[in-house]
Parts: C-alpha cells; sequence; structure tokens
C-alpha cells in the first residue's frame, strides 16, 4: 500500500474539515517484524493531544491484528496520523474513509441525539466488543432503493431502526456516510458489552423489507477494543 513513511508531523496545510461533522478514518493493521511500539505510542498521544479520537482495537482473526478508528475535524491531520502508523513499521492492509453524518431520514431529531450522530464521542465505557462493516443499497433494475419515492424510503428506514432501538444500553451503533470518498455508502461501527449483542442486533436487524431488499454488506471486521497499552500486548507489540 503506498503510504509515507515520515517519522514526525512537519508543518500542516491549511485545514480541510467538513462543513458539519468529522472525519473518520478506519486504519485495519499488520504487524511487522519492525513493528515498534514507541513509535506507535508517540504517534497516537500526539493525535490525541490535536484533539482526535483514537479507539485502538485488537482484531481477531486473519484480516487484521490492529485497527485504528479516528476521528477528527482537519483530514490532513488523519493523513499525517497514518503516515505515523506506517512509519511505526505497522503495515495498513486495509482502510476505510467516512464522514459523520445525520441522515435525511432523521430531520427533527432532538439536537441532542443529532450531536451524538456529528459529533460522538468514543469508545464508549462498558462496550469492548466492536465490529466494523461497511453497507450500501443496492441499484439494480428491479430493486433500485434511490427509484423509491422518499416518503416511502423513509417509512422504510423507520422500520428497521425500529428492531434496534430494542438493544439501547446495549449496542452503540456509528453509522458514517461514505458516499463519494469511498467504495460503500456507509460505514456501520458498532460497540456492545457482550460479543453475542453484536451477532444478535445485526441478525435481527436483517428481516425488514429495507435490508432483506435493498441492503449490501461488505466484510465484517471484529475485535477488542482497550486501552493502547493492551491492544499492543494483545497482537505481541512488546518493543
Amino acid at each position: 500500500m503506498a503510504g509515507g513513511r515520515g517519522g514526525s508531523v512537519g508543518a500542516m496545510p491549511e485545514p480541510l474539515v467538513p462543513s458539519t461533522g468529522l472525519g473518520v478514518l478506519h486504519l485495519f493493521c499488520a504487524v511487522a517484524p519492525l513493528t515498534d511500539r514507541a513509535a506507535v505510542e508517540a504517534a497516537v498521544k500526539s493525535a490525541e493531544a490535536d484533539d482526535l479520537q483514537v479507539v485502538p482495537v485488537a482484531v481477531l482473526g486473519h484480516k487484521a491484528d490492529v485497527a485504528f478508528m479516528v476521528l477528527g475535524k482537519d483530514l490532513w491531520r488523519l493523513r499525517a496520523f497514518q503516515s505515523a502508523v506506517v512509519a511505526a513499521g505497522l503495515d495498513v492492509v486495509d482502510s476505510y474513509v467516512s464522514l459523520t453524518e445525520l441522515s435525511e431520514y432523521a430531520k427533527g431529531l432532538p439536537e441532542q441525539m443529532a450531536q451524538a450522530r456529528l459529533y460522538p464521542v468514543l469508545p464508549p465505557e462498558g462496550k469492548a466488543a466492536w465490529c466494523f462493516y461497511p453497507m450500501s443499497k443496492r441499484r439494480d433494475p428491479e430493486q433500485n432503493w434511490y427509484a423509491l419515492p422518499f416518503d416511502e424510503r423513509k417509512e422504510l428506514m423507520m422500520e428497521h431502526g425500529a428492531p434496534g432501538r430494542k438493544f439501547a444500553g446495549r449496542i452503540l451503533q456509528l453509522i458514517t456516510g461514505s458516499t463519494g470518498v469511498d467504495d460503500w455508502e456507509w460505514g456501520v461501527t458498532l460497540f456492545a458489552e457482550n460479543p453475542d449483542d453484536l451477532k444478535e442486533v445485526v441478525y435481527t436487524m436483517r428481516f425488514d423489507k429495507a435490508s432483506t431488499e435493498y441492503a449490501e454488506f461488505g466484510a465484517f471486521t471484529t475485535g477488542a477494543v482497550g486501552t493502547l497499552a493492551e491492544v499492543l500486548d494483545a497482537v505481541g507489540v512488546t518493543g
């Protein structure tokens, strides 16, 4: 994967920020023989000092070793963090770029809930089970979501969201928009109290019409959220 290997963050360009919300960068990394723990720690510390939120995840399975979910206003600063991670010797094997958003179907949402979607504070306390997957709506000739009238789409999304509301308190879901900035239309990140909550909520929400007829899902990546030290210990980055 192409990426800079500069060891330190130099002079930054003028900030590149969304008009509302935050940039969101998911980095999925493999540990390499030259991975430098101190450099990874320095990259995270520097990012947090610049008001980025960095969520470290120990990934289960073969897709990656560690994931960083990074949120911040300035896309240049997100890119600088990516460069610092590569310079620390981690191999970025996959990634996802998106923006926090307020859905067009969520107009009239209470201000506190709207702000939580646009400017989330992560990770949520007590929810260490984590997964991420991208998704889009179908645009097939006989199943074109975007050919439906807005009111019908809104009604279907209200139906889709009803089962998920039963998981309030057990699941925190962040849906970020990626139309035009990555391969899928949304990225979905779930935080849960228990690993089986992840399985149950995704299964439960697959039976409504918006999912059964119009949803396409990408690959799922699962892991455990912890402190940076816990995650680096778990993936074998000891020094």
